[in-house]
């Protein structure tokens, strides 16, 4: 009777509203950790300091294998048919990576075996980094493997195991964790559909469908067809338009595949990039597979990238090794859903010039080079409709290598909520900042913090590192960076083992440049443990040279240090101020 009760209490907590939505993304993989797993290798960690691969592993520690037959081993507790393993391995003096081989066992029995390469990841020296190993500082320990043809079920014990091939040249193999997924099978072509295959439509040559990909596109705006994407891997080596009115779809992220030509990535013309240039756009259901191991801002982003105007959607796409994973501009009520970004050398999302409405939802993104989820309402194009309204929601963010979790840098009323962010060492979970411009030389259109900025319901674990040429950041960072930031709700926020402070208030402002914060409020959060990476840091601290006040209610906020005459913590749990 009274568990009908609870039952009853629940539906209605629901149906009013009142009941929140558990943060993050619905993952559909199980995650195993190495350092859970039985081996017979090394556990490394946790370390918290930077430039540490322990630091960017997953919970701070890791396997080490650095012998042939030393392994890491689990047993599955669901079915699956496909694996994605995170590993590093040493890199070269050349920087070009070092080679070993991994075999993957059920039951004792092997598997598959899997050649690994270190040549995507490493990383060296100061922002934007090179792959000079000489410049010290090394970062981006970390690359990942898909595989696909298992069969695991429940019970079954898996093995990651280090083989010794005569042509392998790394010392070791370092495991971080490896997620298990069961996949259905491959979708099938919708109805009226033209295939990047059809070799009505030519363009396909020695491999490379990057013409033949152009032309059925063509093909389908001229006769209404939904561009078909088949099961396979079609090598891509240069710029897809995407005008209005498209639909491209593939048979799923794990069967239909674009990859980019290792031997002509360096050259940023011949990447694949395709460019949003209308309205109404779909894209659902392929993969993206680049081959950069470098960061160039002056080269333009490869991934997913442009205009995709207005209703425009992109859905359960995997995006890894480009530059960016999806870099959008001047679009209205877009709706990102169900992709994943890995391992990129910048930013998992971004949403810049005159993105209005749009939302990304039940996203996750993993390894990035720079902020997992971004909105910065840049000034750098024209923009098509005002900055603001736009929406981060149930998104997992997790390792990313440089920057932050989520960040906003300005626009009006736009929200994080209910999303999940974990070991972000590099930097904030959820960064509220004015580091980036804004606002055009004359001042005419100004895009910094208007409205009510939002960040609700979420959860955040070991996070707050050290970002490079910085300091160490807050779990949850609000930066006052020479511009005023007027209205945030920070509310129902769950940290864990900030790393540094759990909240931070930092002013980085110069004469004539100053910012202030006003009508912002922490409301309900709650803070379990922090500077568990590095000494004497707070739950709230406020940088010297903040000015303006911060309202607190409903907080567990144990120790709170101001440092600035021109701040006031006004804390409604305290006398505190």
């Amino acid at each position: 009777m009274r568990f009908k009760i609870l039952l009853t209490l629940f539906v209605l907590c629901v149906y009013m509203g009142i009941a929140k939505e558990m943060p993050g993304a619905n993952i559909p993989w199980t995650t195993y950790e190495a350092e859970r797993m039985h081996t017979n290798g090394i556990i490394i960690g946790p370390e918290y300091s930077p430039y540490k691969v322990a630091t960017e592993s997953s919970g701070q520690r890791c396997v080490k294998l650095t012998a042939k037959n030393q392994y890491a081993e689990f047993t599955a507790t669901a079915i699956a048919n496909t694996m994605v393993i995170r590993f590093s391995l040493p890199d070269s003096k050349d920087g070009n990576g070092q080679t070993s081989t991994l075999g993957i066992y059920t039951n004792g029995i092997l598997n598959q075996q899997k050649k690994v390469n270190s040549g995507c990841s490493w990383l060296y020296g100061k922002y934007p980094f090179s792959n000079n190993t000489g410049a010290g500082s090394p970062r981006h320990f970390y690359d990942e493997i898909r595989l696909t043809g298992l069969t695991v079920k429940k019970g079954d014990v898996i093995r990651i195991q280090r083989e010794d091939h005569a042509n392998d040249d790394a010392a070791y193999c370092i495991i971080d964790l490896v997620d298990l997924e069961n996949v259905t099978p491959p979708l099938q072509a919708p109805a009226n559909y033209i295939s990047i295959t059809d070799k009505s439509i030519g363009g396909h040559t020695n491999g490379d469908y990057t013409q033949a990909f152009k032309n059925c596109i063509d093909e389908a705006i001229k006769t209404g067809k939904t561009v078909w994407i088949p099961v396979g891997v079609f090598k891509i080596t240069g710029d897809i338009p995407l005008p209005a009115n498209l639909k491209i779809i593939g048979a799923g992220m794990w069967y239909s595949q674009l990859v980019g030509d290792k031997n002509l990535y360096k050259n940023a013309d011949k990447r694949i990039r395709l460019i949003g240039r209308g309205s109404n756009i779909h894209l659902a259901d392929f993969a993206i597979t680049g081959n950069l191991n470098y960061r160039s801002d002056r080269e333009a982003n490869d991934g997913i990238v442009g205009s995709f105007g207005t209703n425009s959607t992109i859905a359960r796409i995997w995006i890894e090794h480009t530059k960016v994973g999806m870099w959008i501009e001047n679009s209205q009520n877009l709706k990102i859903t169900d992709c994943r970004m890995r391992n990129t050398m910048a930013d998992g999302i971004n949403f810049c010039v005159g993105m209005n409405r749009s939302t990304i939802e039940n996203c996750t993104a993993r390894g990035t080079g720079d902020d997992c989820f971004a909105i910065w309402p840049a000034v750098f194009a024209k923009q098509q409709f005002e900055p603001g309204h736009n929406l981060i929601k149930n998104c997992t963010a997790q390792l990313p290598y440089l920057a932050n979790g989520a960040a906003i840098y300005g626009g009006n009323s736009n929200q994080i909520e209910s999303c999940s962010f974990a070991d972000i060492t590099q930097g904030s979970a959820i960064l509220v900042s004015t580091t980036f411009p804004t606002e055009n030389a004359d001042k005419s259109i100004n895009n910094n913090f208007s409205g009510i900025t939002t960040i609700k319901n979420c959860k955040i674990e070991t996070s707050g590192g050290f970002d490079h040429e910085w300091d160490w950041r807050a779990a949850i960072e609000i930066c006052l960076d020479k511009r005023s930031i007027n209205g945030i709700v920070i509310k129902d926020i769950k940290i864990r083992n900030s790393l540094s402070n759990a909240v931070s208030v930092i002013a980085k402002n110069k004469d004539n440049m100053v910012g202030t914060l006003n009508n912002a409020q922490l409301q309900n959060i709650n803070i379990e443990n922090y500077s568990v990476g590095v000494k004497n840091k707070y739950a709230l601290y406020v940088s010297n040279g903040a000015k303006g006040y911060l309202n607190i209610n409903k907080s567990n906020l144990s120790k709170i240090y101001n440092n600035s005459s021109e701040f006031k913590v006004l804390n409604k749990n305290s006398s505190k101020r």
